[in-house]
């Protein structure tokens, strides 16, 4: 898929929502959770996985040389594909309270215009690359491949255009995400991000 497609493409997936603004920090509540234990109330708080890994033992340069890409190009899309699922969990509710499927299009449409002026500078620069590992991260986030979101969102016809296009480019957008078979190394280095190490 030439850059130029792969960038409306994705605009079917990070859909900004126009209206939806974050809680402001003065809002949030100020009071730490507590269980009561024996009669004593006690702070409850939850501790993030801290997921420990045996350093990589690279062969050869060349197998330290891809893994560091690796890293670089997850790096890169990870931000898309977090961005992806948060907008299509609120899509999603957004959708839930439209009418009419007038206006779920217009509504579309006015969503994608947003992200085209938003990211489509950023999303026509991926390589093939990135984008290959886009397109599984997606699927990670959401629990659907990029096929069946776009045919949630704009039907099976416009799904089965979109694998056309896709396929004739080298993409797949049936691709699923395997943590614990061949995309392991890939979520490991996602979990080693999310704790700061990279």
């Amino acid at each position: 898929m030439g850059m130029k497609h792969f960038t409306l493409f994705f605009t079917l997936l990070f859909t900004t929502l126009p209206g939806l603004h974050a809680q402001e920090p003065d809002s949030l509540p100020k009071t730490v959770p507590g269980r009561i234990i024996d009669g004593d109330t006690v702070p409850f708080v939850e501790v993030k996985s801290i997921y420990v890994y045996p350093p990589y033992e690279f062969k050869s340069n060349r197998q330290r040389v891809r893994y560091s890409r690796l890293v670089y190009n997850i790096q890169k899309v990870y931000p898309y594909a977090k961005l992806a699922g948060e907008n299509l969990e609120a899509f999603r509710k957004v959708m839930d309270t439209i009418a009419t499927d007038k206006e779920r299009r217009q509504y579309a449409r006015q969503a994608e215009q947003e992200l085209e002026d938003r990211f489509g500078d950023e999303i026509r620069d991926l390589t093939f690359s990135q984008g290959k590992i886009l397109i599984k991260l997606i699927y990670r986030q959401t629990g659907n491949s990029s096929f069946e979101i776009v045919r949630e969102l704009r039907g099976k016809f416009s799904a089965f255009i979109w694998q056309t296009l896709a396929s004739l480019f080298g993409y797949d957008l049936k691709t699923g995400y395997d943590p614990e078979g061949e995309d392991r190394q890939i979520e490991e280095i996602i979990l080693l991000i999310n704790q700061g190490y990279f």
